[in-house]
Order: structure tokens, then C-alpha cells, then sequence
């Protein structure tokens, strides 16, 4: 055999090698990119699946819950393109009968009291995931501006709305424990937070509210007595405040 022949055939030894092990790292890499993607969507479908349990009941309007419940959908949709060995058809088909139940207004949830720090701070770890997901939800196209726009300044509103619940307990708390000043203290509070949603009118009845209350136990204070009849009148008050935005909120869309 001549050498140019011996040497042309080492050569192609090499390229066919090289290109064997070419092809196995693009196989590789487009295996290991399969098992990212995939890890990411089970994350979304996860993420969103506990946000729209673990959310408060009184805070998940039927939007938010459309808009969570359609993540699910796009995450279950591409799965099923990857082929994910989960379960997905199942989660799939369980997130269409909530959906339905949603449409029909069937789908009722529980309200969680914020009584403690530590449930303050998960509802606003949740309310902060539901703003990155919707904030993602736009960049990728699958909601318009207008929308995010909507409901984005709506979970700042809730972000804040967290806060004035805990100080509304804590100064609940103060009272019946004939602490008038730390009550009047945790008002102020509760009034500052529901001030940073300025452009809400109802944030703003509430802040009246909160500094009608604050001036009634000031004058309490003074006198040394404790009127428990119009603290729950201010509780009963608090306690349907999301029942008004709601309202108000659908007589803004009736009247646009």
C-alpha cells in the first residue's frame, strides 16, 4: 500500500472518528437541553398548581386563577411535545375541570386569615412568584400589555393588602388586651401600607377608615374606655374589603 494511500485513510479514520464524536456530543447536549426544558415546565405547572392552592382564597380573583390555570395548560402542552415521562394527560385533564369550574363560578376557595408574621411573609413569597409568572407570561407573548398591566398593579395591591391584614390583627389584638396605643401604633401601620396603593379607591376608603379608627381610640385613650362594638363594626368592615374591590372592580369594566 502506498504511503499517500496509508495516509489518506488514517485521515479518514480520524474525520469519520471526529464526526462520531461530534454527533454524540450534539446528541448529549440536545439530551441534556431535553431535561432542562423539561425541568423547567414541571417547575412552571408546579409553581403555578401552588399558587392557585396556596393563595389565599379571598385574594385569587377569577382572572388570576384563569391566568395561573393557563400556564398550567402551556406547560402540560409542551410537556406532552417532549414527551415527559410525567404524568401530564392527567394533569392536563385536571386543570380543564378546574378551569370549567372557574367559567361556571364553581370554583369557591377558602379565605386565610393573616394572623402571624410567618403566614404574612408565605402569602407575600406567593404573591411575589405570581408576579414574576404573569411578568413571564408577558414577555413570552401568551398575555397582552393591558392585561399585565391590570394585574400586576392588582398583586402589588395584594403584596400591600398582606401587610394591612397582619397590622389590622396585631392592632385587634392590642385592644382586647386594653393596649390602646400599640393598637393606634399597628393601625398606622396598616394605614401606610394600604397607602401604597394610591391609584385603588378602595385602598384609599380604607386609609380613611384607618385614620377615623386611629382618632376614635386616641379619644378612647384619653378617656380610658374601651368601645368594643365599633371595633367589630371596623373588623366586619375589613373582613369584606376584597367582597367591595370585586364590586367595584366589575362596575369599572361595566362602565368602560
Amino acid at each position: 500500500m502506498e504511503p499517500i494511500t496509508i495516509v489518506l485513510l488514517l485521515a479518514a479514520i480520524v474525520a469519520v472518528s471526529l464526526m462520531i464524536i461530534f454527533i454524540s456530543q450534539m446528541r448529549e447536549k440536545a439530551r441534556i437541553e431535553r431535561v432542562r426544558k423539561i425541568t423547567a415546565l414541571e417547575d412552571s405547572y408546579n409553581t403555578a398548581a401552588r399558587m392557585l392552592s396556596e393563595i389565599p382564597g379571598q385574594y385569587l380573583t377569577r382572572d388570576l386563577k384563569l391566568l395561573l390555570l393557563k400556564r398550567m395548560e402551556d406547560a402540560c402542552h409542551s410537556l406532552m411535545s417532549l414527551k415527559s415521562d410525567q404524568p401530564v394527560k392527567r394533569w392536563l385533564e385536571s386543570t380543564a375541570q378546574v378551569k370549567k369550574q372557574v367559567l361556571d363560578d364553581n370554583d369557591h376557595r377558602p379565605p386565610v386569615k393573616i394572623d402571624a408574621p410567618d403566614k404574612a411573609n408565605h402569602v407575600k413569597q406567593l404573591l411575589q412568584n405570581l408576579f414574576k409568572t404573569v411578568e413571564s407570561m408577558h414577555k413570552a407573548g401568551r398575555i397582552d400589555s393591558a392585561t399585565a398591566k391590570k394585574q400586576l398593579k392588582y398583586i402589588l395591591f395584594l403584596v400591600h393588602k398582606t401587610h394591612a391584614d397582619l397590622y389590622v390583627f396585631q392592632a385587634r389584638e392590642h385592644i382586647r388586651q386594653n393596649q390602646i396605643r400599640k393598637a393606634i401604633h399597628a393601625y398606622h401601620m396598616a394605614s401606610t401600607e394600604m397607602g401604597k396603593s394610591r391609584d385603588n379607591p378602595l385602598a384609599m376608603k380604607a386609609v380613611k377608615s384607618f385614620r377615623t379608627r386611629i382618632k376614635e381610640l386616641e379619644e378612647m385613650a384619653a378617656e380610658g374606655e374601651i368601645k368594643q362594638e365599633e371595633d367589630s363594626k371596623l373588623d366586619r368592615q375589613w373582613d369584606n374589603f376584597l367582597q367591595e374591590d370585586e364590586a367595584w372592580k366589575k362596575k369599572a369594566d361595566y362602565d368602560n
